[in-house]
């Protein structure tokens, strides 16, 4: 597929529909070493004058392992669409499984960050700040059910530096 660029306020689709029902994937590679993780927890929005999405990762992931050691990542948006492989790549592990032979989902490299082919939008983002979750810090105590082996999330705020749709 093809992919053309264009700025993320053309995106008419809700941010909380987009992430929370349709779901998301992060993308990254480090040391060689490619991974993609669905996400259905984040947001869309702005910080320090800049367009961001916010990404909550758990430490045991193998994509945060890989976030660690590189700055770039792409999040992919499908419309609600490849919901069975979206499942199939947030409930296994990328040491041990290639989830993209697995699903049949392709990668493509839009300014040098591996994207979803298949994707209906790519975001091309930086990491820009992180800060794990502290469970002092919650002040609704239900939130703690979430949490059960204490794997607190890392949040991490990226900066989508350039959108791209499919043609």
């Amino acid at each position: 597929m093809a992919f053309k660029q264009t700025d993320i306020r053309n995106i008419s689709a809700s941010a909380v529909k987009l992430i929370s029902d349709d779901w998301a994937l992060v993308t990254t590679c480090a040391e060689g070493r490619k991974n993609t993780m669905t996400v259905s927890w984040g947001g869309l929005g702005e910080l320090w004058g800049r367009d961001v999405a916010f990404l909550f990762i758990r430490p045991q992931r193998y994509t945060y392992e890989l976030l660690e050691k590189s700055e770039w990542l792409s999040v992919s948006f499908f419309g609600g669409e490849h919901k069975k492989e979206m499942m199939f790549c947030g409930r296994n592990c990328g040491r041990d499984t290639d989830k993209f032979s697995a699903t049949g989902f392709t990668t493509v490299e839009l300014d040098g960050v591996p994207c979803v082919e298949q994707a209906k939008v790519n975001l091309i983002c930086r990491k820009i700040a992180f800060q794990d979750l502290n469970p002092a810090g919650f002040l609704d105590e239900t939130i703690e059910n979430e949490y059960k082996n204490h794997d607190y999330h890392r949040v991490y705020v990226v900066q989508i530096v350039k959108t791209y749709i499919g043609e």
